[in-house]
């Protein structure tokens, strides 16, 4: 009895780390487009919309990874595991930091511009 819910709790949790893994790779893929043609058409939100895009695919590819830690039996499965999930949790939290700074300028460049709309005009 005991063989087969394991049996079935490693079908499950297999399955949820594809899902997660293909969901992770379909958003980065809409993304990447959105972004090329964000590129083509000089959007200065382009850095910004594809670097959440990129955060968002690297938190489904590491919610699987954080799966695939469930179903790893030996000491070499959870080392590769482990430096994986250590290498996107890496990469989101660069990636959460680059989104903030640009939140933060963009702000303060639109705060500058609405001071300089009220500034009166010398004529």
């Amino acid at each position: 009895m005991v063989h087969i819910l394991e049996e079935i709790l490693h079908h499950v949790i297999s399955y949820g780390i594809l899902l997660f893994e293909y969901i992770g790779v379909i958003v980065l893929i809409i993304d990447g487009i959105q972004g090329v043609i964000g590129y083509i058409k000089r959007d200065p939100e382009m850095r910004l919309n594809l670097a959440q895009g990129m955060a968002t695919a690297l938190s489904f590819k590491l919610g699987g990874e954080i799966l695939r830690t469930v179903i790893v039996q030996t000491i070499q499965e959870i080392a590769v595991v482990a430096c994986i999930i250590v290498l996107r949790a890496s990469l989101t939290f660069l990636i959460h930091w680059e989104i903030k700074h640009m939140e933060q300028a963009k702000t303060l460049e639109e705060s500058k511009a609405v001071e300089d709309s009220e500034l009166p005009s010398g004529g």
